[in-house]
């Protein structure tokens, strides 16, 4: 008997493979892939994503979650848990930043608590639903079924109660300042969280306001977790909450509006009327799935596996939900904001959520490429962010966060503009950039740390207490190339074109041709001793020598020149994969969790899951041997991406980790925003369409691909023989075919020619 079971398992597990191995030759739906669950299985000591079930829709201003972590965590949500808090309403862009104007809703039933333990509900996943567009989840200690749908800056709640004489919702305000107020004859509570993590904020509050569709039995109003006696039904507090009960029926369900706003209380009504008003929960729902249908239906993939298209979903839903609308509409049907920059309520467009050191990279630059329209709304954001505190943002939460190093709004600038990005005010982003490039900011992560050095020196030095200072060289080095590019295309004076080329080549003062690889310099010109390759931080940001040695985006055949050409360029390459993944973490005084990330992998010194080397598999591109790109970066694919709860490889960081597989997956990539190319991979389906908004399809053929047929034989492009390492933009923006030929071995004849590399800023001088 045991016999026939073991043989009935291994052929119902055998067929199970087998189906999920199989190709899928069309995907109709593609928001029904989604696993908005990938990379929620992180802690703090080991990131597969840090993400967390984000219920929203594109750029919305406001997110929903469940909330398995306590108040105030910013591991709003993990995948081992087994009960749920509440569900809370998140403006949060990773949980290293937290978030900012939360609160939260939690169904029960029997004897209402304020204690948020108490409150908490176990749950099973295999209860549990989720979409971008909806969730669902059974809470068994509450004996209640939570569904949620969401809008831009709304959302409707749908309670199915069991029988009970107290029934009842939680809302909690969260501390550091509250407000909840119960209005009887409207059935409806109204509040605000003025809760932030990061910055130091005027007039920050979000109001909401919350009606129910059943008649409240009673409420009762707590503050600083104690309930009111009485009958009061208001609270202003450091931390405040109120319950609604009902009398309910096993089976009955009660519907929950709530809107929000970060202007008033009368804006929060309105935004619940513009999104709400005459529509019940599924017609929201159905709403909100035809809206990620629009957005995710851009890009269409067939001829993968059924992992691999849920993984590349997954990942095109990741980037598209940050950084946040943070505007709203007003009653006149003008577009307005409250700016975290002064305080003030003002005209036009703001955003806010995301790291310009993570995400200049990948995604935006696929924005640009795919969902323009969005960017142009996203540059006039960045416009009135400078207009009003007087520096353009590297990381929004919700305004200036001191975090990260780099002076990356450069590069998001300058890509937008040369990637044909107009209708907003560009003379006045240029002036940003300008001021951005030769001043330090009111923090380290405004404007440029060191920046008197730079000017002078070329360099910050490492000697001068000013941290992460190669990284901080050699990123701003790359960001005067995208001002000077800027500068060109803008037809700016000969004077700020020459200079800001001169600077972007200031990467070379960090070489050191002793190691081959990019090392800190003191003021005297020396370079630091002692020197550990193989330190974190330090020098570097997250990384060490080996992983930052390549951040120069821009000048590629310079660098490779600095190493002693070509051939050496590529051993050095090869190097960062032959290197066992040793490390020194002293800097940090413990392993930090992407250093951990880097050694499990197996992939030696190639440190995926953070941001500073994922674009360096596409460099042998620079060096005439393509075909090491190809192998490397479906590995990459293969490997370190999944569409299940640990599906990433660390940080999924606002889009840059999902954006760097979606666009290894199509077959190309951004080494360097700021410039018109796309460098060529290996592509992962053997189908695949890009509708543009202008009307053109960027068609993408992979005959002959497979797991094991990872390498480009021949490449066609409309038809013709296409010799070269990347592709333009141009070419993609006027409609494009491409046609890969896949193999199993190697094609190295193909891509070798210089002529066929990528561009280098080193090769623009030579010609000139």
């Amino acid at each position: 008997m045991m016999r026939v079971l073991i043989v009935l398992v291994m052929l119902v597990c055998g067929s199970y493979s087998h189906l999920y191995a199989q190709k899928i030759d069309q995907i109709d739906r593609p928001e029904e892939w989604v696993s908005t669950l990938m990379g929620t299985d992180s802690k703090v000591s080991f990131s597969n994503g840090n993400t967390y079930p984000a219920i929203a829709v594109p750029w919305g201003m406001n997110f929903w979650s469940p909330q398995t972590g306590k108040m105030g965590d910013g591991w709003m949500y993990s995948y081992a848990a087994d009960k749920i808090r509440g569900f809370k309403q998140t403006h949060q862009p990773s949980p290293w930043m937290n978030d900012y104007g939360q609160f939260s809703i939690m169904p029960g039933s029997h004897r209402p608590v304020i204690d948020q333990d108490q409150r908490a509900s176990w749950f099973s996943h295999k209860s549990e639903t989720a979409k971008p567009y909806y969730y669902s989840v059974y809470l068994a200690d509450a004996d209640v079924t939570t569904e949620i749908t969401p809008t831009e800056r709304a959302a409707i709640f749908r309670f199915t109660f069991s029988e009970s004489d107290s029934s009842f919702i939680s809302i909690d305000a969260f501390d550091r300042g509250s407000e909840v107020k119960f209005i009887p004859e409207e059935n409806k509570i109204i509040g605000y969280s003025s809760r932030y993590s990061r910055g130091k904020y005027e007039n920050f509050r979000n109001y909401f306001v919350i009606y129910f569709d059943k008649d409240v039995e009673f409420t009762k109003i707590w503050k600083d977790s104690v309930f009111q006696a009485g009958d009061v039904q208001e609270a202003n507090a450091n931390h405040t909450g109120a319950i609604v009960g009902f009398k309910t029926k096993r089976g009955d369900v009660v519907n929950m509006r709530v809107a929000s706003s970060f202007i008033s209380y009368d804006q929060a009504e309105l935004n619940l009327k513009r999104e709400l008003t005459n529509k019940d929960f599924d017609q929201v729902k159905r709403e909100a799935k035809d809206l990620w249908h629009k957005i995710l239906s851009r890009v269409k993939v067939a001829g993968g596996t059924h992992d691999q298209i849920k993984t590349f979903y997954s990942c095109l839903y990741r980037t598209v939900l940050f950084p946040n609308k943070l505007y709203e509409i007003n009653e006149q049907d003008e577009i307005i904001h409250w700016s975290p920059y002064n305080g003030k309520v003002l005209s036009g467009r703001m955003f806010a959520g995301t790291g310009f050191w993570d995400t200049f990279r990948a995604l935006y630059p696929f924005l640009n490429l795919v969902y323009p329209e969005i960017n142009v709304e996203m540059q006039e954001g960045l416009v009135n962010a400078y207009k009003e505190g007087g520096w353009l943002p590297e990381w929004s939460s919700p305004g200036y966060a001191n975090i990260m190093v780099g002076n990356n709004s450069a590069s998001v600038v300058s890509d937008a503009f040369i990637k044909g990005l107009r209708g907003y005010d560009i003379e006045t982003l240029y002036e940003a950039l300008l001021k951005g490039a030769n001043n330090e900011g009111p923090m380290t992560a405004v404007g440029r740390a060191g920046a008197p050095y730079y000017v002078e020196l070329g360099y910050v030095p490492y000697d001068v207490k000013i941290n992460e200072s190669a990284a901080r060289s050699l990123e701003y080095a790359y960001d005067d190339f995208a001002i000077y590019q800027l500068a060109k295309a803008l037809n700016k004076p000969k004077a700020d074109i020459d200079l800001y080329r001169k600077r972007s080549q200031n990467y070379k003062h960090l070489f050191d041709p002793q190691t081959g690889l990019m090392r800190g310099k003191n003021k005297d010109g020396s370079f630091q001793t002692p020197f550990n390759p193989f330190k974190w931080g330090d020098a570097f940001t997250e990384g060490n020598s080996w992983h930052y040695t390549w951040s120069v985006f821009h000048d590629v055949e310079g660098l490779a020149r600095l190493m002693g050409g070509h051939q050496s360029f590529v051993n050095k390459l090869d190097s960062v994969f032959t290197l066992p993944p040793i490390y020194d973490e002293s800097y940090y005084r413990g392993v930090i969790h992407e250093i951990r990330e880097m050694q499990v992998a197996n992939m030696g010194q190639y440190a995926h899951g953070n941001q500073p080397i994922q674009h360096m598999i596409y460099l042998y591109n620079y060096a005439g041997q393509p075909w090491k790109t190809q192998h490397w970066v479906r590995e990459t694919m293969d490997r370190m991406y999944t569409p299940y709860p640990d599906g990433y490889c660390g940080d999924e960081d606002n889009g840059q980790t999902s954006a760097w597989y979606v666009f290894s997956a199509l077959g190309f990539y951004p080494v360097c925003p700021a410039t018109n190319e796309y460098i060529l991979g290996a592509p992962l389906f053997e189908k695949a369409e890009v509708n543009l908004p202008n009307g053109k399809t960027i068609s993408i053929q992979a005959n002959n691909n497979g797991k094991d047929n990872r390498y480009v034989q021949e490449l066609n492009l409309n038809g013709r023989a296409h010799k070269k390492n990347f592709l333009t933009h141009e070419t993609l923006l006027n409609g494009a075919t491409i046609d890969f030929r896949m193999g199993s071995e190697p094609n190295k004849s193909r891509g070798v020619d210089p002529a066929a590399f990528p561009y280098s800023l080193t090769i623009e001088m030579e010609k000139e």
